[in-house]
């Protein structure tokens, strides 16, 4: 039976053992998937010793960076955006692993965001955080057409801090991805700290959280009037290119 699963931690709001576990299900598949919540990055040679029947895995917040140099191998994606989210595993004729790190992330993101973009209005974004799934947002908008700029805590080249978001920035970044784990559950009354006051009908916010279904942040553009998005279906699109990657 091959194996699967997703590394990270923590994991308790992870989706990704129930969907495949149905995906398996439903088409028939012999396999399973597991969590695997690992204390840091440098336990996953180990967990590949003790499970020699894993093919593939999920890799989420915080090692998308931190599993790099663990690698063999990247795709021209991962290389691009500098952070992993899929990894391959290929087995030697002596049985140690040979690793492959792919970005789906960018899949899924593209794919769920692009039915709502509207060209005329939607040209500059904001994209909240810096880690490795905000690597994978910038390269998608870019590629989209949509000029982001990163906002963080901290002062960073090119780029906005929180306390720089004035309500006549927010005129011209009519696009703002949430790519920070604010509002994700359990501590579902936070959210990034802009200006929300100042959104309209013409702003789009996304979020990459999808538990909960509305976040803070997605109900305060809602409550002005702007369209919002959670990350439930980028995830579900970039589990299926995850299948797609480890069956290449």
């Amino acid at each position: 039976m091959q194996k699967f699963g997703l590394i990270g931690r923590p994991l308790g709001h992870s989706f990704s053992a129930a969907f495949f576990k149905e995906k398996f299900e439903r088409e028939g598949i012999d396999a399973v998937y597991d969590n695997y919540e690992l204390n840091s990055i440098g336990a996953l040679p180990q967990l590949l010793r003790d499970v020699p029947e894993l093919r593939g895995l999920n890799v989420t917040i915080p090692y998308k960076e931190e599993v790099l140099p663990l690698l063999d191998a990247l795709s021209l994606e991962a290389q691009t955006i500098g952070a992993v989210n899929v990894v391959r595993v290929h087995r030697r004729a002596d049985g140690t692993p040979w690793l492959k790190g792919y970005n789906s992330d960018i899949i899924g993101f593209t794919q769920s965001i692009r039915p709502l973009l509207r060209a005329e209005v939607h040209t500059d974004a904001l994209v909240l955080g810096t880690g490795g799934a905000s690597k994978a947002v910038l390269a998608g908008l870019r590629s989209l057409n949509v000029r982001p700029v990163s906002v963080s805590r901290t002062k960073r080249p090119g780029g906005y801090t929180y306390e720089e978001l004035t309500p006549e920035l927010l005129r011209r970044f009519t696009v703002i991805v949430n790519c920070t784990p604010l509002g994700m559950h359990p501590n579902v009354t936070s959210c990034p700290p802009i200006p929300y006051a100042s959104l309209t009908p013409e702003h789009l916010l996304y979020d990459l959280v999808y538990n909960p279904l509305e976040t803070e942040f997605l109900r305060r553009g809602r409550a002005q009037g702007a369209v919002v998005k959670n990350g439930l279906e980028m995830l579900h699109l970039q589990a299926l290119a995850s299948w797609e990657f480890w069956n290449e």
